[in-house]
């Protein structure tokens, strides 16, 4: 394995949320942040950048490495990813309507935007032990559904995130216990249509 140039080291950083820590209850408890994002998350920033120091991945940004790496590295990388990807689909001003654009695409897949949340909550509600449950664009700009195991993502696939729910039990057990189902109809109402319309738009 090469060995990095440790002056060109990228320090991997807990992003900001872009909201308070309490901002979406009842939805989301300041509990449920503050050991989601606050431990779980903060845990795989620090164990990247301990895995990867004098490597050949220490001056590689996070989506390379994502897409190149495999094991623990791989693992950590891609919660990181997943996660700085997970704040940002939530947001404090939920349950509110996407925009007509994006509701006219989602209605072309789906139906009505109704039914793409009860189908998104299907799917899950299939997804069997942890992982992640996306809506993606393929490379054929195709708009689907799909669940990932543990810390595999769409980047692995080439496909373009445009929507993510956790579905690993730390991310519901403090305020739902294993009523995954109740999560899922909490993490409706704070979904947020205008970070999928930027995705859609990249």
């Amino acid at each position: 394995m090469l060995v990095a140039n440790v002056a060109n080291a990228v320090q991997h950083e807990l992003p900001k949320l872009p909201y308070a820590p309490d901002a979406l209850q009842p939805y989301m408890s300041r509990e449920t942040l503050e050991y989601h994002y606050g431990k779980h998350h903060r845990g795989y920033v620090d164990k990247l950048n301990e895995l990867v120091k004098g490597t050949d991945y220490a001056d590689a940004p996070l989506e390379t490495i994502v897409r190149s790496s495999s094991g623990r590295v791989f693992n950590n990388a891609a919660q990181v990813w997943n996660h700085n990807f997970f704040w940002r689909c939530l947001t404090p001003d939920g349950d509110t309507a996407p925009s007509r654009d994006v509701a006219r695409l989602i209605a072309k897949v789906f139906g009505s935007v109704n039914e793409f949340k009860q189908a998104f909550k299907a799917k899950a509600l299939e997804k069997f032990g942890s992982g992640w449950t996306w809506l993606v664009r393929t490379q054929d700009h195709r708009l689907l559904l799909l669940n990932t195991d543990d810390a595999e993502n769409p980047l692995k696939f080439g496909a373009a995130a445009l929507l993510a729910c956790d579905v690993w039990e730390h991310a519901y057990y403090i305020d739902y216990r294993n009523d995954r189902a109740k999560y899922l109809d909490a993490y409706c109402h704070v979904l947020n249509w205008r970070f999928v319309e930027e995705t859609l738009a990249q």
